[in-house]
């Protein structure tokens, strides 16, 4: 509907300003406003986000301000700046949003659980990114837009747009900045989607500590007799997403949860799923939930508007965006009881980690605030062999409290709700990348399958002369010769030397924290 001069958006003078219009409409608008926007074969929206593939966190500011400033974990995840350079560049948004024939403006939810549930508003240019929140955020009904009121937090989307790079503080044409005291997100310089996704979790995991909720960069599944949840971290290509898709059990989510005293919630109202390789065999579930109503992103096109989901022209970075009720087997509303089990899912590119252990408290501790996965070699120029990559809790780049702070959190709920920990590789076995092969998703859902009915729990293990923990020596369906790691590479002494070198890319990160942990955590380190 058209609000003439929208006394909801304060700043705002545009006549033509549409409030959370019905996805059929926002793919109207796309079709006729957004460049190169088009259906595909599937029904889903196909948008591009131009220069910008992928989030640009280097231009992430927050507003360093008396308030907050103390809580803030400042380096270079949270990059500050101050208030003076965040009014003009909220300015410069506006007055670049204010120049344009129509604006879109999406009202929703972030968090299921309407005791802590934040109200979101995005302001935007593009139709794609009004639909794309429609997917991301949860959707308000009827009666809950009417009484929305003022919302906790608001995006002002003006990506089309540069930063002035001379502006005091810019490293460049781009600008993500957010103030917790206005309580607003300023994007300039960039149109990729997921900038804004992860705006609101950066919100979400501020405030989580400041209400007891540990929030959390991971999936969530539920059994679907006891309503008992299981948690996944994981970073990107981990598998997160992929192994929260099980038929036997009701998806939570894919990504952003919380944890509080009456068990756990999604945060978000959709997925936001890797789209490179997907096909129906391999996921069949995230294959036909891009469809009408989903968004995808940067994806190549056939002659008959067929994707091809093998093209990376445009990026590796392809993405899809749906509701998660698209998923069969979502569990609406998105809540569940307390987690049985946590699992961290690592890709090990340097084949050294077993496909399954179990980890102790303090093994969970070092392992979450480690944050540990691995980039093949070939993936980007330069690297030709694996490279360990660290992202504390899983999930740095979105943190705003130091890493200790959520660790602390999870060690204290998993201890009151007796959560058993585990530590899933769904990378390498018997060599390297290059040498050795990729863990299957068919042994890896096997692994999933045995924490879940809890017959891994009191299979066979050893300890790990490394790294310490227990290895699952004995998984039904997987085969036996994988699960010890050592055993599985043909040249052992290889093995001992890169377990040793990989020892050590831990113990060198970890010296970013260990002035923050306990003795115990700190005695979880390999042994080199």
């Amino acid at each position: 509907m058209t609000q003439p001069k929208c006394p909801l958006l304060q700043g705002i003078t545009v006549t033509e300003v549409f409030r959370n219009l019905a996805p059929s409409v926002l793919y109207e608008h796309a079709i006729r406003y957004e460049k190169k926007a088009s259906i595909a074969e599937n029904g889903a929206l196909v948008a591009y986000s131009g220069e910008k593939t992928g989030r640009s966190p280097k231009d992430k500011r927050v507003v360093r301000h008396p308030d907050s400033e103390k809580d803030i974990w400042w380096g270079p995840v949270n990059i500050p700046c101050d208030e003076h350079t965040f009014a003009i560049n909220r300015q410069r948004a506006l007055d670049y949003l204010n120049t344009r024939d129509r604006l879109y403006c999406f009202d929703g939810f972030a968090g299921w659980d309407p005791k802590y549930r934040i109200k979101v508003r995005v302001i935007c240019s593009r139709p794609y990114h009004a639909l794309f929140m429609h997917t991301m955020l949860i959707r308000p009904t009827r009666d809950e837009l009417t009484s929305f009121g003022e919302p906790d937090f608001v995006i002002y989307n003006a990506g089309e747009f540069p930063a002035n790079r001379l502006t005091t503080g810019m490293g460049s044409t781009t600008s993500v900045d957010l103030s917790i005291e206005e309580k607003e997100l300023v994007i300039l310089g960039t149109e990729y989607a997921g900038e804004m996704k992860k705006g609101v979790f950066t919100v979400a995991n501020y405030l989580g500590p400041k209400r007891g909720l540990l929030s959390m960069h991971c999936s969530a599944t539920a059994d679907k007799e006891t309503g008992a949840s299981s948690l996944l971290f994981g970073l990107s290509g981990t598998g997160k997403t992929t192994l929260s898709a099980d038929p036997k059990r009701h998806l939570i989510g894919d990504d952003e949860h919380c944890w509080s005293d009456e068990g756990i919630f999604n945060i978000e109202g959709g997925c936001y799923a890797k789209a490179i390789n997907l096909t129906s065999e391999s996921e069949p579930d995230i294959f036909q939930a891009l469809r009408f109503g989903a968004v995808l992103e940067n994806v190549v096109l056939g002659e008959h508007h067929d994707v091809d989901f093998k093209d990376t022209s445009i990026t590796q970075n392809t993405r899809g965006a749906y509701p998660i009720e698209f998923i069969a087997n979502a569990k609406i509303p998105c809540v569940a009881g307390h987690p049985t089990d946590i699992i961290f899912l690592t890709c090990d590119a340097f084949g050294v980690l077993p496909p399954v252990s179990s980890l102790s408290p303090a093994h969970a501790m070092y392992h979450f605030i480690s944050g540990y996965t691995a980039k093949v070699a070939g993936t980007e120029m330069g690297v030709n062999e694996p490279q360990a990559t660290f992202s504390p809790c899983f999930g740095g780049p979105f943190l705003v409290w130091h890493p200790s702070k959520y660790a602390e959190l999870l060690a204290e709920k998993m201890t009151k709700h007796n959560s058993r920990l585990w530590m899933v590789n769904t990378g390498w076995s018997g060599g390297a990348h290059g040498v050795g092969k990729r863990i299957s998703l068919k042994n890896t859902r096997a692994i999933i399958d045995a924490i879940h009915n809890g017959s891994i729990a009191t299979a066979k293990r050893e300890k790990d002369p490394v790294f310490g923990f227990d290895i699952m020596t004995d998984v039904p369906g997987v085969p036996g010769e994988i699960l010890r790691p050592r055993n599985s590479w043909a040249d052992k002494a290889a093995y001992d030397a890169t377990a040793k070198k990989l020892a050590g890319l831990f113990n060198r990160n970890f010296e970013l924290y260990a002035s923050g942990v306990t003795a115990e955590v700190l005695a979880a380190a390999p042994r080199i």
